[in-house]
């Protein structure tokens, strides 16, 4: 039987003394398992926040963020999922409503503070954001709010507004100038409050600009901090200057991706710059949050966007690793060269895929293109360049959405290769909320929507890209500036 565990509150002592208890999910009988002093000097401003933070004793607890239910100590049914770390289905679990207990988000209560500034950086912590994370960019003092500029006569320059606008969702923005003694100075107490900062400066530079993890742990030993770059803070690339490119090609993508014979096919920036950095990124982050329950610490990050493109290659090695045998480009299952997982020109002058890998749907492929002749020669390939000339000719009979129809109709593993213009209004898309439109200061814009799905704790565009430095005051005011120290520190240029 799965055993809940929470803490809260005890009496009117301060919120920072908690007691830990052990409910049993199906009768809520409760006993006292240990009371913690679990205060923090460093983060006592936050000791109240919706989500406490377990102390390192504590570690394996389930956290609730609100008092039990009476003198029972039952848990109440809005809180157990939503609330807990470890979370086990439990029998007394009903699904919070609209009318009930606020939704909450995953990430709600983690602050994060973001140094970086190319796409993979805030890729990560757009997706932080979307799950409820209170993201602040530290921004360069002046500000270039052009790049919010709308669709102009530069279309460049609208192009740069779109990805910023994108990227910079949910957000709020404050302007430091970190060789400012004083900005740095403003810039460590925000990191005493704060989860998580994120830099993707070449390294060296955060040394060089004191805000390194070894001072910034020293200010809160509590902070997790990513690093992302290239090729990493160590080995012998870590200080090559570099882009996507290059760091798919070190990691391996691109030598397997093309056709035999030709140059690599270049892909757009997806595989390093945003799953193997960005994406990495914010998934080592969660990571070393949850460790931070168990340790009491937080840790530096050190993601190399090589590293994870080499990791997405973990199965495309396997091959070599096991037989000595490298994949080439156009050579393996996986890679086009079988015609029954390739792609053909259909009527309309639109591509579609296929990828009919098992013996099954196979023959409902040779069926649908009356090609009888080839079953049971799937893997002949001496059959293979009279197969794919005739699934090229019955194609071209047909237009990609018709081909589409007749491919579902017969459950047969298939899809139009969507360009832009046809991602935006395809179907699916739009049922699964992935083309949403978003409010900015330039007016609403579309944007790609929110990926994973997560029934209690949904993540959402919480609102649009913010202007350079838009919330400096806000966020100063918060850690106890007034207005006129504010005002001096515009004037001495150490804020924006």
């Amino acid at each position: 039987m799965h055993r809940r565990h929470y803490v809260r509150p005890v009496g009117n002592r301060p919120a920072h003394v908690v007691r830990a208890f052990r409910a049993d999910p199906l009768n809520h009988q409760s006993r006292v398992l240990v009371e913690k002093d679990a205060h923090r000097s460093s983060r006592a401003r936050r000791a109240a926040e919706i989500r406490p933070r377990a102390p390192s004793a504590f570690a394996g607890l389930r956290i609730l963020a609100a008092p039990p239910d009476g003198a029972s100590g039952k848990c109440p049914p809005a809180f157990s999922r939503r609330h807990c770390y470890d979370y086990a289905p439990t029998t007394d679990y009903q699904p919070p409503t609209p009318g009930g207990f606020p939704m909450a988000m995953a990430l709600d209560g983690i602050k994060v503070l973001d140094l970086s500034r190319l796409a993979p950086g805030p890729y990560c912590s757009m997706l932080l954001a979307d799950f409820g994370a209170d993201v602040t960019l530290v921004e360069a003092v002046p500000g270039v709010n052009a790049k919010l500029a709308g669709p102009a006569a530069d279309p460049e320059a609208a192009k740069r507004a779109a990805a910023y606008n994108a990227l910079g969702r949910g957000k709020r923005s404050i302007a430091l100038n970190l060789k400012n003694e004083a900005a740095r100075d403003i810039f460590y107490e925000l990191v005493k409050g704060a989860d998580v900062v994120l830099e993707g400066f070449r390294p060296g530079v955060v040394n060089r600009l004191g805000v390194d993890y070894e001072t910034l742990s020293a200010v809160n030993p509590r902070i997790v901090y990513c690093s992302l770059s290239g090729f990493g803070q160590t080995g012998p690339y870590s200080n090559l200057v570099g882009h996507d490119i290059n760091y798919i090609s070190i990691g391996g993508a691109l030598g397997v991706i093309g056709r035999p014979g030709a140059a690599p096919a270049i892909p757009v920036n997806l595989l390093a710059d945003f799953a193997g950095g960005g994406l990495m990124a914010a998934f080592s982050i969660c990571a070393a949050l949850l460790a931070r329950e168990h340790t009491g610490r937080g840790q530096a990050v050190d993601i190399a966007m090589s590293d994870g493109v080499l990791s997405l290659m973990t199965q495309a090695m396997t091959g070599f690793f096991s037989t000595g045998t490298p994949l080439r480009p156009g050579e393996g299952l996986l890679t086009g060269a079988r015609p029954w997982y390739d792609t053909y020109k259909c009527g309309d002058g639109r591509w579609f895929s296929i990828g009919s890998i098992e013996p099954h749907f196979y023959e409902a492929l040779c069926h649908v293109l009356g090609a009888d002749e080839f079953l049971g020669r799937q893997h002949d390939e001496s059959a293979w360049p009279a197969m794919r000339e005739r699934f090229e000719d019955v194609f071209a009979t047909k237009t990609a959405d018709e081909w589409m129809a007749i491919m579902s109709e017969h459950d047969i593993c298939a899809a139009p290769v969507l360009e832009q213009e046809n991602i935006v209004t395809d179907p699916h898309n739009v049922a699964r909320e992935m083309v949403v439109t978003v409010d900015t200061p330039a007016g609403p814009v579309q944007q790609v929507g929110v990926g994973p799905k997560l029934s209690d704790t949904p993540g959402r565009v919480q609102r649009g890209a913010p202007l350079n430095g838009e919330h400096t005051d806000e966020v100063l005011a918060s850690i106890g500036y007034d207005a006129e120290r504010i005002a001096a520190l515009r004037a001495e240029g150490a804020v924006g």
